[in-house]
């Protein structure tokens, strides 16, 4: 496997003049078999030994899909002393690469697996399961379509064969990921009487059918699967063939401003997700797939988009199992073209047709019989035209079943059942919403773009979504940070991205925009995540607390209540919540009074208190323990007395101060001894016992490392630039006036004036108020690109380091940080928002800039620490007036 680049989007490795295309297939050789065999071999005798091929022909030119071979023509018979050979060459670029140009790692070679498949002389080649739910969901009319295949000679067997085809209720089944066929509630369908086909062009079909009552419907909630098991039979019963899958039953439609999975307006809680692996890259691994789940669900994601590309057969299986909703996209970007207005884009062009057609119909044939995929994508960034036009109308002839997503064109053509932009604004996606004549649900296909230190904003979307009929969810930008593991000569690793392998072109790290690093940690972000997806709604109004069940088709019966109270950060109380089993899109209100917390809450001298609510799993899923907690919330309390801090008794001991070179000491017998530059008005040192706590002082700050949002200015200034343009990152300062006055009290007043001269970052939503410490060593998060991260969130935020600023800035990737000697402590008054719908151009809110015309004053307390100290006491107290 060889390293092409980290590229994609708006660069083409390969040039834009792109090739003639002149379609042939010879048949002989080269045959969709619509299922997951790439080289399916037909033998009546078994193969000995390894199975090697080589033979010199046109292959199928895309990356994603299946491609299937027949080669029995090829093979010598296992009695044959002669060796079968079976070689793949694999071609960098084709014509096919220049639909395939995704913003991601090109890495050349066979990243999925290869099977060789031996079959019978007549065969199953095909089966379609399709199940449609009446009106009430209590009954199901199951149809099954078989296609059936054979040599030319055996054509003739065909009308005597029988099909048959049983549905077994899984909910039994003893293992979670391969689940085994229960003998109970068995469905057997029945040969309709008239074939879909005939014995013509050595095809033959079958359609069976039957009736399930009260079926056990597929959704995301309640993933409830049957395995499907269909038997080909000769004249005598014998069995010829069989295949089998696991199906869902389930029912997705549009109505109107909605999108209805069995008749609930499903919210779409989702990500973005590139196949991708730290280590082998996009070569799929099975534990990485479930690891990947686990931590969805874990974090209420609940839909998954394949971006831009359908993925490894097993990651279906796993959805329909684990239950997420699933957009199965088409291995179609042809983002480089629109950089070059000169050539017609594929999607305009005729003999582009073809092509692109294949790619839809082969990830249909494929995929179709998946009840995770409820949407059909046509591609992604490939403008708008004919062809899309041509594989739409494809798609919903041959699946009704299920709806079609496109974005290009502007995300509302004929050919999308959904409106689905990508970074669009609240403000424009609530005037889509509210638009009359747009009778389409919006889903945003890409949104929150996760790029470094971002997912601002977010919250902003879900208050729009949660409350506007029209708004059905969306997709964040994007699952994983696209690292790859590498070890410099040194012997020290990092997270690669794009250049750091010499690749060119390359998009440097813009593929690293994930909520997860590569290894599977989880981003900060995802906290946010996890809060505004969560299905359980907790809040508080006028006293009364309100707990909604937001799920469509699950009770509150197999989750716990529970709650805590904090008056300046101690626990006052806990307990579990009495709440009744609620119904789905139901709700349960408690007053205060009658609340297990009124009496500890309404007799507490706190001056801030807070009631935590968790809502936890009773027993163990698949994708958690018992205990996980699903959804919680944190909310402020009124104070029910004044609160009165008590005053901090001052020593009579005097202070004393002298003037020492270019500043001034100020201490207290030898307990403590503060030196203050004169020309800087800064601390220069603080000392207890003799003990420096503190050097270089306490200096005016008005630079952060910027963050790649702050970075953002494709098609205008960004942010950094105009702070550094304004010499923000180089700020210098001194003090026009200086003066120290001993007071009659025994006290120092020290006065200065300041003139300058020109020379996780935190998402509050999530986050929980609790007493808590950290070690500075852990404040700069572990990630593949550095920059501004770690503040704590208090009245103003903190930060400490033994990485400054301006490292932070400099360093590129994680180990090439060079740690300080002193750590580096910051108490910041205001920070600007980080932003997040997108990192291309200057886009945080106007509510959470900073206006540079405006006056900001805050002041602050430093104290001493020792062993005894109490925090709380601290906290709680103030100097004499």
């Amino acid at each position: 496997m060889s390293v092409a680049s980290a590229c994609g989007g708006a660069m083409f490795p390969p040039p834009t003049n792109s090739p003639q295309q002149k379609l042939w297939e010879d048949p002989s050789f080269f045959r969709w078999r619509k299922r997951d065999a790439h080289v399916p071999l037909r033998s009546q005798d078994t193969l000995q030994g390894a199975l090697k091929y080589w033979r010199e022909r046109r292959n199928p030119r895309q990356q994603a899909s299946c491609c299937e071979f027949e080669i029995t023509d090829c093979c010598h018979h296992c009695d044959s002393d002669k060796e079968n050979v079976l070689a793949v060459q694999v071609m960098r670029w084709s014509d096919g690469s220049y639909l395939e140009d995704q913003d991601h790692w090109w890495l050349s070679g066979i990243h999925r697996d290869v099977l060789l498949l031996s079959k019978p002389q007549i065969f199953i080649t095909d089966y379609f399961f399709k199940a449609t739910l009446d009106e009430n969901f209590r009954v199901a009319d199951i149809e099954v379509e078989v296609e059936i295949d054979s040599h030319k000679q055996d054509r003739e067997h065909i009308p005597t064969l029988s099909i048959e085809a049983t549905l077994f209720d899984n909910s039994e089944s003893s293992d979670d990921l391969n689940s085994d066929m229960s003998a109970a509630n068995v469905v057997n369908l029945k040969t309709k009487p008239k074939p879909k086909g005939g014995p013509c062009h050595g095809f033959h079909g079958y359609v069976l059918g039957g009736k399930v009552e009260n079926p056990k419907l597929w959704s995301s909630e309640k993933p409830n699967l049957y395995t499907l098991v269909v038997l080909l039979k000769d004249a005598n019963g014998k069995l010829i063939d069989c295949e089998s899958c696991q199906v869902g039953i389930r029912n997705v439609v549009l109505a109107h401003k909605q999108m209805l999975v069995n008749g609930s307006p499903v919210v779409i809680r989702g990500v973005n997700r590139h196949e991708h692996h730290p280590r082998v890259g996009k070569t799929n691994l099975e534990a990485c797939m479930i690891k990947d789940l686990v931590l969805m669900r874990q974090n209420n994601i609940n839909a998954v988009r394949n971006s831009h590309y359908p993925q490894h057969p097993r990651w279906y299986e796993l959805c329909d199992i684990f239950g997420l909703y699933v957009i199965d996209e088409a291995n179609i970007e042809t983002h480089g073209f629109d950089e070059n207005s000169h050539f017609k884009h594929p999607t305009l062009e005729p003999i582009w047709a073809n092509s692109m057609l294949d790619r839809v119909v082969g990830m249909v044939e494929r995929d179709k019989n998946h009840a995770c995929i409820i949407i059909w994508s046509l591609g992604n960034e490939a403008s708008y035209g004919p062809n899309h036009s041509a594989m739409s109308g494809w798609v919903r002839g041959r699946d009704p079943t299920r709806l079609i997503h496109y974005e290009g064109g502007g995300s509302r053509t004929s050919s999308t059942d959904i409106v689905c932009p990508m970074y669009m604004r609240v403000w424009d996606i609530l005037k889509i919403a509210n638009d009359p004549s747009e009778n389409r649900p919006l889903i945003l296909c890409e949104y929150s773009h996760a790029m470094g230190n971002s997912n601002g904003n977010i919250d902003a979307y879900w208050k729009a979504i949660d409350n506007t009929m029209g708004l059905q969810g969306g997709f964040i930008w994007d699952w994983v940070d696209q690292g790859l593991l590498k070890e410099d000569a040194d012997g020290s690793k990092s997270w690669a991205y794009g250049g750091d392998f010499g690749d060119t072109p390359n998009d440097l790290n813009f593929c690293i925009n994930g909520i997860v690093w590569p290894d599977r940690t989880l981003h900060p972000a995802v906290n946010e995540v996890k809060y505004l997806y969560q299905p359980i709604k907790i809040s508080l109004v006028d006293n009364i607390l309100k707990i909604e069940n937001g799920q469509f088709s699950e009770t509150t019966e197999a989750l716990d209540f529970s709650w805590i109270l904090h008056g300046d950060g101690c626990v006052l109380g806990s307990g579990l919540l009495s709440v009744p089993n609620l119904a789905p899109q139901s709700s349960h209100l408690i007053n205060m009074e009658s609340s297990p917390w009124f009496t500890l809450w309404s007799t507490s001298a706190a001056k801030e208190t807070f009631l935590s609510v968790h809502v936890i799993l009773k027993d163990e899923t698949r994708w958690a323990k018992a205990g996980h907690v699903l959804a919680s919330a944190q909310l402020c309390l009124p104070q029910t007395k004044g609160f009165v801090p008590h005053v901090i008794a001052l020593s009579k001991s005097p202070l004393s101060s002298e003037q020492v070179g270019d500043g001034v000491i100020i201490s207290k017998n030898h307990d403590w001894q503060i030196k203050i530059n004169s020309q800087l008005g800064t601390i220069d040192s603080w000392k207890i016992n003799n003990v420096e706590l503190m050097s270089k002082g306490i200096f005016p700050c008005f630079w952060r490392a910027p963050t790649d949002n702050d970075n953002g200015g494709f098609y205008t200034k960004s942010y950094a630039t105009t702070w550094r343009e304004a010499f923000l990152d180089n700020v210098s300062f001194y003090s026009s006036q200086f003066s120290v006055k001993e007071l009659p009290d025994h006290t120092v007043e020290v006065s200065t004036t300041y003139y300058g001269l020109p020379g996780h970052l935190p998402k509050p939503d999530a986050a929980a108020l609790s007493e808590a410490s950290e070690s500075v060593l852990f404040r700069v998060h572990m990630r593949c690109r550095i920059y501004e991260s770690g503040d704590v969130i208090l009245d103003y935020e903190v930060s400490a380091s033994y990485y400054g600023a301006a490292e932070l800035d400099r360093a590129s990737h994680q180990h090439k940080l060079v740690k300080g000697d002193d750590i580096e402590v910051h108490l910041d008054h205001r920070h600007m928002g980080v932003g997040g719908d997108d990192s291309w151009t200057p886009c945080v809110h106007e509510q959470y800039l900073l206006s540079p015309a405006a006056s900001y004053r805050f002041s602050l307390r430093l104290c001493p620490l020792s062993p005894s100290s109490s925090c709380h006491d601290i906290y709680s107290s103030q100097l004499p007036n």
